[in-house]
């Protein structure tokens, strides 16, 4: 991938992070945007852009942190299937942290386990999606390591904002990651595939790669 497609995927990735979480974040808290609208205060729409923003930067790290442990990975295990073997432990180690150090921080004394299982089953389940229409697209050999990224990078990402527990904040922050995130996984093997200064389309099948 030569540097006009590195720069095209920077540049969309940043703007459709920081445009998920801003639109999302506008909505989440409208009656008070719309009032600092009226004022001509528009100071927390600017924060608001700028914490969406980084959020799609932070996506954009982890991202290309994780193409590079998917090639450490296979270069360590000599193989996807035991590579993806090792990459569904630790989905389901994500997962169980994801539920129980959150319940464990910040859960009162008679509020149970039950009810910090929604997230990280939400979570899995949009991966299971994204994986799916990734695998379609390419080759079933990426359904696990999309699955991965999508879950396991996805929450290390968001753990500033697991840490802070405002649901607010938390949702903006995974919507604009979700939103980065999805569209990371799903263009890469179009750039790929795609001759210089032409536009992404769909890859052929058959290449047994994450991209």
């Amino acid at each position: 991938m030569n540097s006009r497609k590195v720069v095209y995927l920077f540049y969309t990735t940043f703007l459709i992070g920081t445009v998920a979480g801003f639109i999302f974040g506008l909505i989440l808290d409208w009656q008070t945007h719309l009032d600092d609208i009226t004022s001509f205060a528009f100071g927390g729409l600017f924060m608001l852009a700028v914490t969406a923003a980084i959020w799609a930067v932070i996506a954009q790290m982890g991202f290309f942190a994780y193409l590079t442990i998917h090639r450490f990975g296979l270069g360590i295990f000599k193989s996807y299937q035991l590579w993806n073997k090792v990459q569904i432990v630790i989905i389901a180690f994500a997962l169980f942290d994801l539920m129980f150090f959150r319940h464990y921080f910040f859960a009162a004394e008679d509020v149970s386990l039950t009810g910090y299982i929604i997230m990280p089953l939400l979570l899995l389940a949009y991966g299971l999606l994204i994986a799916w229409v990734k695998s379609k697209e390419t080759d079933r050999s990426a359904f696990v390591p999309t699955v991965f990224f999508m879950v396991v990078v996805t929450t290390i990402e968001w753990i500033p904002a697991l840490r802070e527990n405002d649901y607010g904040f938390l949702l903006t922050a995974i919507v604009s990651l979700l939103a980065a995130n999805t569209w990371q996984i799903l263009v890469l093997h179009r750039l790929h595939d795609q001759p210089n200064g032409k536009q992404p389309g769909v890859k052929k099948k058959g290449r047994p790669e994450i991209n």
